[in-house]
C-alpha cells in the first residue's frame, strides 16, 4: 500500500481499525502531543529572533539549568493537555512533582515527557528533541496519584520522540511497529515517511560522551577500546551532538548504539528513566534492538521516585549484549 500523503491522522485511525489496543482516545493524545510539537518547532527556528536563547537562571527538578525554551516547552506541553479530559498526570522533567490536571474528568492517560531534549544546544543552533511515553491509569481516585505514573516502562501503551533538526520527524509506537513522520511546513502536516522502522542488527557507530570515560569502570573504558581498536572488521565512528533524540535515531536507522555509564558525579546514571529511558527503550524494542542499565532491561526496572536515573546503553541488539557482556566481565576490573 501507498504510504504517499499519509497524515499522521489518517495513519492513527488507519492503526485504530487493525489494532484493538490502539483507541480514538489515545490516538487523541497522540495528536495533541503533535500539535504541541508543531508549536515548538515553529518557535526553535526563531528562538534567536524573538529573545527566546538562553538561561532562565534558575535549575528545574533534577538540578540542571534551564534554559528559556526548556519553560516555553514545558508550557506548551501543559497547555496542549488542560480541560481536553484526555491527560489526567504529567510527569516533566521541568516539573518538581507531577502535575494533575482535569481532577473528576476520569482522564484515561498518563503523560511523562521531556519537553526539551538537548537543551544545551539551543544556544549554537544543534539538535534538540521531545520525548515522550503514554501509560493507561490505573487508579480510581479523583485526580489520579503518584503511582500512575510510577510504572514500568513494560506497562507503556505509546511512545516516541521529536527530532528537530533540518527537518521536524516525530517517531512513535503504540506497540504495533515503529513509524515516522516528516513535517511539511507548507502544509502544517506530519507526513508518513518511514514506516515499519527496523534497526539493524549490528552498526559501525556509537554515542557517547567521553569526557567522562576516564570516570566509568574498567569495563566500559574497556569496551570503547574494542570498538575503537577492534581485533577483526572496522573500527567503530564516534558520533555524539549533546542531544539524547539525534544520537538514538541515528543507531535507530543505521546500527550501532547509544550509552551513557555512572560517573562520579552521576552514581546512579544520568538520564530520567520514566521520561527519557524507558520511552526510548520502548521504541527501540518495538524496531528490533534492545535497551538497558548494563545490567537488567531498561522497561522491567520499577522507578521509585519521579525523576529516577538510570545508566543507559541502547541501540542494535548485538552491540548492546556486546556491552553487557564487556560491563558484567571480571577480567577488566580490580575484583
Amino acid at each position: 500500500m501507498s504510504t504517499q500523503g499519509t497524515t499522521l491522522h489518517r495513519h492513527l485511525w488507519q492503526q485504530q481499525r487493525q489494532y484493538s489496543n490502539i483507541s480514538p482516545e489515545l490516538s487523541a493524545v497522540l495528536m495533541q502531543l503533535a500539535f504541541a510539537t508543531k508549536i515548538l518547532a515553529s518557535e526553535i527556528s526563531r528562538a534567536a529572533l524573538v529573545g527566546h536563547l538562553g538561561l532562565v537562571g534558575e535549575k528545574n527538578a533534577t538540578g540542571d539549568a534551564q534554559k528559556k525554551l526548556d519553560v516555553f516547552s514545558n508550557q506548551v506541553v501543559m497547555d496542549a493537555f488542560v480541560e481536553t479530559g484526555l491527560v489526567t498526570a504529567i510527569a516533566s522533567e521541568e516539573l518538581d512533582q507531577v502535575k494533575y490536571l482535569d481532577c473528576g474528568s476520569r482522564a484515561p492517560y498518563i503523560l511523562c515527557i521531556d519537553p526539551l531534549d538537548g537543551s544545551s544546544n539551543t544556544d549554537i543552533n544543534g539538535s534538540l528533541g521531545t520525548i515522550f511515553g503514554i501509560y493507561s491509569r490505573i487508579s480510581d481516585s479523583y485526580c489520579g496519584t503518584e503511582q500512575d505514573v510510577l510504572r514500568r516502562g513494560s506497562e507503556l501503551v505509546a511512545a516516541g520522540y521529536v527530532l528537530y533538526g533540518t527537518s521536524t520527524l516525530l517517531v512513535y509506537t503504540c506497540g504495533e511497529g515503529v513509524h515516522g513522520f516528516t513535517l511539511d511546513p507548507s502544509l502544517g502536516e506530519f507526513l508518513l515517511s518511514h514506516p515499519d522502522i527496523r534497526t539493524p542488527e549490528r552498526g559501525h557507530l556509537y554515542s557517547a560522551n567521553l569526557s567522562h570515560a576516564s570516570e566509568w569502570p574498567p569495563q566500559v573504558q574497556a569496551f570503547i577500546g574494542s570498538l575503537t581498536y577492534p581485533a577483526t572488521d572496522q573500527p567503530y565512528s564516534l558520533r555524539y551532538t549533546g542531544a539524547l533524540v539525534a544520537d538514538l535515531h541515528r543507531s535507530l536507522l543505521e546500527g550501532g548504539l547509544y550509552f551513557y555509564p555512572p560517573d562520579r558525579q552521576h552514581p546512579e546514571g544520568k538520564l530520567r528513566l520514566l521520561y527519557e529511558c524507558a520511552p526510548l527503550a520502548f521504541v527501540m524494542e518495538q524496531a528490533g534492538g534492545q535497551a538497558s542499565s548494563g545490567k537488567e532491561r531498561i522497561l522491567e526496572i520499577q522507578p521509585q521516585a519521579i525523576h529516577q536515573r538510570s545508566p543507559l546503553v541502547i541501540g542494535s541488539a548485538a552491540e548492546v549484549a556486546l556491552y553487557e557482556r564487556f560491563l558484567n566481565s571480571d577480567d577488566f576490573c580490580d575484583c
